[in-house]
């Protein structure tokens, strides 16, 4: 196990992100650069050169995923037996412009470049993510509707892809199938009916929470009568949803657009009064923030 900083553990777990399982990723991508244990590039140019370099942003957007970053230089330096240092200066959730510089990485100019590529996936990645995030979190201001993520996440990273959800300002749903009960249709059609779904889940976990896909008025009508807590209204124009919610919110039942929404729609969607709207595009399509090391 890489023995990380006390301060970067300490970041980490603030966070809520568990340290030990960011330096599984991160042994699990460096494993995946170094299969064959070596960078010929770099091994051929430089023996013992010592240098620094920036992490810089090349457009703008929001950061995720600095301290996980920290961690792939700490894991590599471990690796290697060298010694390097990662300073932050500019932290996780903040918006960023072209040029702004994130952190700044010094140390043996092997370890450095060897690092660069691993360092810039994940943190790209994550950024990608909350800058996506954030786009929602923008175009939702001033309403009281909410961006929620889903479970279309990359495999093997949900924790920090969701942790990136956060960092842009959204709100995270379920993290795993244990969490909550969500019953789709193709529940309800193997239990038979809607009503059928909820008793089965009620009577085999009586205090999850339950939440019920519908795609029609009167599904949500039979699913607020089953005493669910949670409807996801899926695919829906706004005139259904606005009628969804007004059945919904005097029983206190939270309501979730989902299916085919775009940004362009955001404040119309929120018109409706839906609590959230679940986007799995903001975790499962977001591009890239650009972001490069440059050498001093």
């Amino acid at each position: 196990m890489i023995p990380l900083p006390e301060s970067l553990i300490r970041t980490l777990s603030e966070r809520g992100l568990d340290p030990d399982l960011v330096v599984r990723i991160v042994n699990t991508c460096l494993d995946e650069d170094l299969r064959d244990g070596t960078d010929i590039t770099t091994d051929s140019l430089f023996t013992d050169a010592i240098g620094q370099a920036d992490i810089r942003t090349r457009q703008r957007g929001c950061l995720a995923g600095v301290p996980v970053a920290a961690a792939v230089l700490h894991g590599l330096a471990y690796r290697t037996g060298t010694e390097v240092e990662f300073t932050t200066r500019l932290d996780d959730a903040k918006r960023v412009c072209p040029g702004d510089t994130v952190a700044t990485v010094s140390g043996p100019v092997r370890t450095l470049l060897v690092a660069e590529r691993t360092m810039l996936n994940l943190l790209s990645h994550l950024s990608g993510v909350a800058t996506s995030t954030s786009q929602w979190v923008d175009a939702l201001a001033a309403t009281t509707t909410r961006i929620r993520d889903t479970r279309k996440t990359v495999p093997g990273l949900r924790d920090l892809d969701k942790y990136a959800v956060r960092c842009g300002g959204g709100v995270n749903h379920r993290m795993g199938l244990s969490d909550a009960a969500l019953i789709k249709d193709n529940h309800i059609s193997a239990a038979g009916s809607l009503t059928a779904a909820v008793d089965a889940v009620r009577s085999h976990q009586p205090d999850a929470i339950c939440e019920v896909e519908c795609d029609t008025v009167d599904q949500v009508r039979e699913a607020v009568n089953a005493g669910v807590q949670t409807i996801l209204l899926d695919n829906m124009d706004n005139a259904q949803m606005t009628e969804a919610v007004s059945i919904c919110h005097p029983r206190g039942v939270v309501t979730e657009a989902s299916g085919g929404l775009t940004l362009d729609h955001a404040k119309e969607i929120a018109k409706t009064g839906v609590d959230y709207v679940a986007v799995g595009a903001i975790t499962h399509s977001a591009p890239i923030l650009d972001l490069g090391l440059d050498f001093d």
